[in-house]
């Protein structure tokens, strides 16, 4: 399976941006997805994940309550809403299929090639 990042740019603080993630070769269907991301100069850390069919949803705690994981599952698409962006929001976002609903890197087993996202102030 092949996942395909878009929708990042330049955002001001306060803002709104949201990113999606395709699915090519093989669908999400049954699994979990997950986004993750890294800013300049730190380690990959999680964002937020959901569920097959998307019933479950969690967040990290610097993004929840700002942003929302969403899945359409007819067109085999996974979105990332982000709301109220500050300028530590500022990464690569990147999406992940994973096996299990969990927020451990080790358990997403496909990954795309990520979006960046540039928060100004």
């Amino acid at each position: 399976v092949q996942l395909q990042a878009s929708g990042g740019g330049l955002v001001q603080v306060g803002g709104s941006l949201r990113v999606s993630c395709a699915a090519s070769g093989r669908s999400f269907a049954h699994y979990t997805v997950g986004w993750f991301r890294q800013a300049p100069g730190k380690e990959r850390e999680f964002v937020a994940t959901i569920s097959w069919p998307g019933t479950r949803q969690y967040y990290a705690a610097s993004v929840k309550g700002r942003f929302t994981i969403s899945r359409d599952n007819i067109n085999d698409v996974v979105y990332l809403q982000m709301n109220s962006l500050k300028p530590e929001d500022t990464a690569v976002y990147t999406c992940a299929r994973g096996r299990t609903f969990d927020t451990a890197e080790s358990v997403y087993d496909y990954w795309g090639q990520g979006t960046l996202v540039t928060v100004s102030s």
